[in-house]
């Protein structure tokens, strides 16, 4: 989108290292205030955004769903790479520890994932045939966000409408319903601040040496709550 294009070979050649920092120089400041402005359109409306959130999120739950039925002793079709991590049981701690977990999960790409899900649309198992089919039809979920928690109540009654719609079990519901919350901002003036060098030498956060007044609200952490559930149950957040 129009929103994402940034002066990104100018900023390349503006920077340079001063005092062992990296530094932008103070020429390049209005090629920077772009980006960051860009980064926090970009986050909202299209990395963020409700439909990426529910398409995501089906992934992620088709995913989990094939692995609790691999650990089931479930045979599912997938290529060797996805194979490895469906079928062996691998924490945080193991990946790191043996080598062959980071050899097989270099070997995953976008293929072994799209020809798992095309074949897993035929599967037995009611709750991955239909997530995948859902997911590969463009039959994403739709994704409510705003600025406020979802109550308990309102969670309840989506939950309610899915599980009679899709025949769930309660412990089945989690997998077409689920909320998150998002969180984003566009400058980290903590981890990952932008030193701006002028003529003289002197190095100021870009906060500091903008005269772009709202560039300090970039900084500020933006927190939004998402609900996703499957399109047929209708709207019951906002039905009576």
């Amino acid at each position: 989108v129009s929103e994402g294009v940034i002066s990104f070979d100018r900023i390349i050649k503006m920077l340079n290292v001063e005092h062992g920092e990296l530094v932008v120089e103070a020429k390049g400041i209005y090629s920077v205030e772009k980006f960051l402005i860009a980064r926090r359109l970009m986050y909202w409306q299209v990395y963020l955004h409700k439909t990426v959130i529910g398409a995501e999120q089906m992934l992620i739950k088709i995913l989990y769903r094939a692995k609790a039925l691999s650990g089931q002793g479930q045979e599912l079709f997938a290529t060797r790479a996805l194979r490895h991590f469906l079928v062996n049981k691998i924490t945080i701690h193991n990946f790191l520890e043996d080598p062959a977990h980071l050899a097989w999960f270099t070997k995953l790409d976008d293929t072994d994932i799209m020809s798992a899900l095309k074949e897993w649309m035929y599967a037995e198992d009611k709750i991955l045939k239909t997530l995948c089919r859902k997911l590969m039809d463009r039959n994403l979920l739709r994704t409510e966000l705003r600025n406020t928690p979802f109550s308990e109540s309102e969670i309840a009654k989506v939950r309610s409408r899915v599980k009679a719609y899709f025949e769930l079990q309660d412990d089945e519901v989690d997998y077409f319903v689920y909320t998150q919350v998002i969180q984003n901002s566009a400058y980290d003036t903590q981890h990952n601040n932008i030193k701006i060098v002028n003529k003289q030498g002197d190095i100021q956060d870009i906060t500091e040496a903008s005269d772009l007044s709202n560039l300090e609200a970039l900084a500020k952490r933006v927190e939004k709550f998402a609900i996703s559930y499957p399109k047929e149950v209708g709207y019951p957040l906002h039905e009576g």
